[in-house]
C-alpha cells in the first residue's frame, strides 16, 4: 500500500512534495486529477491523501466528499491557494484532516503527513454535508495568517455546540465570527440573538436578558420573553461580556451549569437550549484579579476562546479589504467603485487603524463620497490618515524614492513585470525614515511599532530579493541569508502570497 498520495495539477507542487517525502523515507505516488485518483482506489488505498481544491474536472473538495463516504477513516490533507473561510470551512465540514494554505513551508506539510500518519488514519469528523453561507461571510475577509487561523477554527467548530468567547480590540468583527461560527454549525437555521450587555442599562438588562411576567415591576404590563427564550434551539452572543454587572454574573452562571433561568417575578423554572458565544475587547484575566469578573463565569466562557488579530496585525488583508469595502460603497450609491493610487494604498496600509476594519469601513465610505475623482491619491485620503506619523513618513519615503529613481536610474531593480519599488541610494535616509517612524509611533503610544516596522522591513527585503531575481526563491533566500523553506514561511506570514 502506497503511504501517501499527492493529487494537484501543479508538477511544480508534485514535485516539491515528493522530494520532501523521500528525504523523510515515505512512500508515495502522485496524481494529476481527481478522476486518476478514483481509478486507482478500485486497487489500491493510501493512508495519507493530500489534494489541491481547484483542478481540472472534479474538484479537491467532491474529492474529498466522495472519498470520506467511502473511506471514512482515510485523512485527507486540502492544498489551496484560495485562503478563503469558505474553503476552510468546506475543507473541515467535509472531514479534512488539515488544511494546508499555499504557498506552504514544505517543513510544515511533512509535520501534518506525520501527525495524519501517527493517528492511524482516523480522520477528524465534521459534521452536516451543506452549509448555507453566512450573511455578513462577504465581509470576512483576510489572506494573512492570522485570519487563516481564525478560519481555520471555525472550520474545526462547524461540528460543535460548545461555547466560545471571542476576544479583540473593538472594531475587529467579533459579531461576524460569532454570526459565522452559528452559520456553519448544528444551530443553523434557528434564531442567533445578539446583545451587547455594555449598552443596556443595568436595571434593565436582567428583564433583556430572561424576560418578566406581568406585574413584576412598575410598567411591566405584558409578560416578555427574554434573549433566552428567544435564542432557543440556537445562539446567544453577548457582546462586551466584560461589562456585565455582577449579580447578573451570577445568573448567568447559574444557566451555563443548570441549563435553567426564571423570569424576573417569575416561579416556574424555565429550560434553556442555548448555545452562549461571548465576546469582549477587555483582558477577562486581568478583570478576574480586580474582582470585576468572576473566575467561575470566566472557565464557564472560555471552553474555546478566539483571538481576532487588530488590523495592524494583517495590514497585507488592507487592500483586499479596501477593495470589497469600495465596491459595496459604491453599490449604495449606484456608482463606480473608486480606486486607489499605488501610494495612497501604501500610505493606507502603514495607517495604525486603532478603530480597525470598521475604522477602514468607515474611511472607504469617506473616500466614497468626498474623494474628488475616480482615482483616489494620497490628497484625496481622509484627513486623519493624512494627518498620522505613518502618512507622513510614507510620504517622505515615497519622494526619496523617487528622488533615487530619477537621479540614479542605473541602480533602479529590473522589475521584470512585477512591483515598481524602489529603494533609496542614500543609506541614511531609510535609516532615518525607519528611526523617525518609529519614535513617531512611540509618541502616539501605538501598541509594539517595533513588530509592524520588523514585518515592514522584512516584507521589503523580500520583495526586493524577488524583484532582483526575477522571482527565483532560492536564489533570492540565499541572498537574505535564509533558508527556501524560511523564506517561503514568512511569505506566509506577511501575507504575500498572491502578490510575490
Amino acid at each position: 500500500m502506497n503511504l501517501v498520495w499527492i493529487v494537484d495539477d501543479d508538477r511544480s507542487i508534485r514535485w516539491v512534495l515528493e522530494k520532501a517525502l523521500d528525504r523523510d523515507g515515505i512512500a508515495h505516488r502522485s496524481f494529476e486529477s481527481a478522476s486518476e485518483v478514483r481509478e486507482a482506489l478500485v486497487h489500491d488505498t493510501p493512508s495519507v491523501l493530500i489534494s489541491d481544491v481547484r483542478m481540472p474536472g472534479e474538484s479537491g473538495l467532491e474529492l474529498l466528499k466522495s472519498i470520506k463516504s467511502t473511506y471514512p477513516q482515510l485523512p485527507v490533507i486540502i492544498m489551496t491557494a484560495y485562503s478563503d473561510l469558505d474553503t476552510a470551512v468546506q475543507a473541515f465540514q467535509g472531514g479534512a484532516f488539515e488544511y494546508l494554505p499555499k504557498p506552504f513551508d514544505v517543513e510544515q506539510a511533512l509535520a501534518l503527513v506525520h501527525r495524519a500518519r501517527a493517528v492511524g488514519g482516523v480522520a477528524e469528523k465534521v459534521a452536516r454535508d451543506e452549509q448555507p453561507a453566512a450573511a455578513d461571510q462577504g465581509e470576512m475577509l483576510g489572506k494573512a495568517a492570522p485570519m487563516q487561523d481564525v478560519f481555520r477554527a471555525i472550520g474545526r467548530l462547524s461540528h460543535s455546540h460548545v461555547t466560545v468567547l471571542i476576544t479583540g480590540e473593538s472594531g475587529t468583527g467579533k459579531e461576524l465570527v460569532a454570526r459565522a461560527l452559528h452559520e456553519h454549525s448544528p444551530r443553523n437555521g434557528k434564531p442567533f440573538i445578539a446583545i451587547n450587555t455594555a449598552a443596556i442599562p443595568k436595571d434593565l438588562l436582567e428583564s433583556e436578558l430572561f424576560g418578566h411576567e406581568r406585574g413584576s415591576f412598575t410598567g411591566a404590563a405584558t409578560t416578555r420573553q427574554g434573549r433566552f427564550q428567544q435564542a432557543e434551539g440556537g445562539t446567544l452572543f453577548l457582546d462586551e461580556i466584560g461589562d456585565m454587572p455582577a449579580d447578573l454574573q451570577v445568573r448567568l452562571l447559574r444557566v451555563l451549569q443548570d441549563g435553567e433561568y426564571y423570569r424576573v417575578g417569575g416561579q416556574s423554572p424555565m429550560r434553556a437550549n442555548v448555545r452562549i458565544i461571548a465576546a469582549t475587547h477587555q483582558n477577562l484575566d486581568e478583570r478576574v484579579k480586580l474582582g470585576l469578573f468572576r473566575e467561575d463565569l470566566l472557565h464557564r466562557l472560555n471552553v474555546v476562546r478566539l483571538r481576532l488579530p487588530p488590523l495592524r496585525e494583517r495590514r497585507d488583508d488592507i487592500p483586499l479589504l479596501m477593495n470589497h469595502f469600495l465596491a459595496k460603497s459604491a453599490r449604495t450609491l449606484g456608482a463606480d467603485a473608486k480606486t486607489l493610487t499605488p501610494q495612497a494604498m501604501r500610505v493606507m496600509q502603514a495607517f495604525a487603524f486603532p478603530g480597525n476594519v470598521r475604522q477602514l469601513e468607515n474611511a472607504c465610505h469617506w473616500i466614497t463620497v468626498m474623494a474628488p475623482g475616480q482615482h483616489v491619491d494620497v490628497a484625496d485620503l481622509p484627513p486623519e490618515v493624512q494627518a498620522s506619523p505613518s502618512g507622513v513618513v510614507n510620504d517622505a519615503y515615497s519622494a526619496s524614492a523617487s528622488s533615487a529613481e530619477s537621479s540614479a536610474p542605473s541602480q533602479r531593480p529590473s522589475t521584470g513585470g512585477g512591483h515598481n519599488a524602489v529603494l533609496p541610494t542614500n543609506e541614511t535616509t531609510w535609516r532615518d525614515a525607519l528611526a523617525l517612524s518609529l519614535s513617531n509611533a512611540i509618541r502616539t503610544q501605538e501598541k509594539a511599532p517595533g513588530e509592524r516596522l520588523t514585518r515592514e522591513f522584512e516584507e521589503t527585503l523580500i520583495r526586493a530579493a524577488l524583484i532582483e531575481t526575477k522571482g527565483r526563491r532560492i536564489e533570492a533566500s540565499a541572498w537574505l541569508g535564509w533558508g527556501r523553506n524560511t523564506l517561503t514561511r514568512k511569505i506566509h506570514e506577511l501575507g504575500l502570497d498572491d502578490q510575490v
